[in-house]
């Protein structure tokens, strides 16, 4: 399996960050022929109040990020994981991951399960729950015959959401986020790549990268491809871009089979 991490800087203007995206997933098929694409968190809108967000999102099926997405994955036979998306359902609002097929079809859904609610040192607070609620659900989906798990952003510090992608069969977990520039600089990585050894799976953890909400606030970026050993195998420069790798599943059975961690639980 090829994949390809598409890092954004998204912002206000929800028309200009989807031809962006578009431009990037078309540039990502172009140059490197990928089988699964993958967005980060909020790709669509990234703003910095909760009416701005609401504003930006869009009921499914259906809808202009939507239909743009499906239309992209058919257009060229790729699994388009679409990061992040404000998700509306009647009067509720989600931070959804939608995933389309290769025919354009949808083949999951999930909404984040750990919300980001955190006063920073430098005195800026994140407050993702006056935003969106929480889902429940955890989630995989197949490409070929390879289950790939969801995660987002915040999931990446409960070990225990990994664990049970990895119990659901998970030889890839994707992570779209958002992160912080000031925990990103100390966490993103070491979070990654811990999650990655763990599981024991292909981690693709794809980044917003720069500042947003006219400049208050800023994404550390550094989208990864990461092993099964907790290597990194490909990463995104500290700009708009994207990054791929080949994932090797003969390299996963190796570590597995070296490390037999999954049939070690005892709890």
């Amino acid at each position: 399996m090829k994949v390809s991490l598409v890092q954004m800087n998204s912002q206000g203007n929800k028309a200009e960050n989807l031809k962006i995206a578009a431009e990037l997933i078309e540039k990502a098929v172009r140059e490197e022929k990928p089988d699964l694409v993958v967005l980060p968190e909020y790709f669509a809108f990234l703003g910095d109040s909760p009416e701005a967000m609401h504003e930006s999102g869009e009921e499914f099926p259906g809808g202009e990020i939507y239909t743009l997405l499906s239309g992209l994955a058919r257009k060229h036979a790729i699994t388009l994981h679409a990061g992040s998306i404000v998700e509306k359902e009647g009067n509720r609002f989600y931070n959804s991951t939608l995933v389309f097929g290769s025919d354009g079809k949808q083949i999951a859904r999930y909404r984040k399960i750990h919300l980001f609610d955190v006063d920073t040192p430098n005195g800026i607070s994140y407050r993702e729950s006056d935003s969106v609620a929480r889902g429940e659900d955890v989630v995989t989906y197949q490409v070929g015959d390879k289950t790939v798990g969801c995660a987002i952003c915040y999931d990446i510090r409960f070990p225990e959401l990994f664990r049970a992608l990895r119990d659901k069969g998970a030889d890839v977990i994707v992570l779209p986020a958002a992160f912080t520039l000031m925990t990103g600089k100390d966490h993103w990585e070491v979070l990654a790549r811990a999650r990655a050894i763990e599981t024991q799976t292909y981690f693709l953890a794809v980044g917003q990268i720069g500042a947003h909400a006219d400049g208050k606030k800023a994404c550390w970026g550094h989208s990864m491809v990461i092993d099964p050993w907790g290597h990194i195998a490909a990463q995104c420069s500290d700009t708009v871009g994207t990054a791929s790798a080949v994932l090797n599943f003969d390299y996963t059975a190796t570590v597995r089979t070296n490390v037999p961690v999954a049939n070690h639980h005892v709890l």
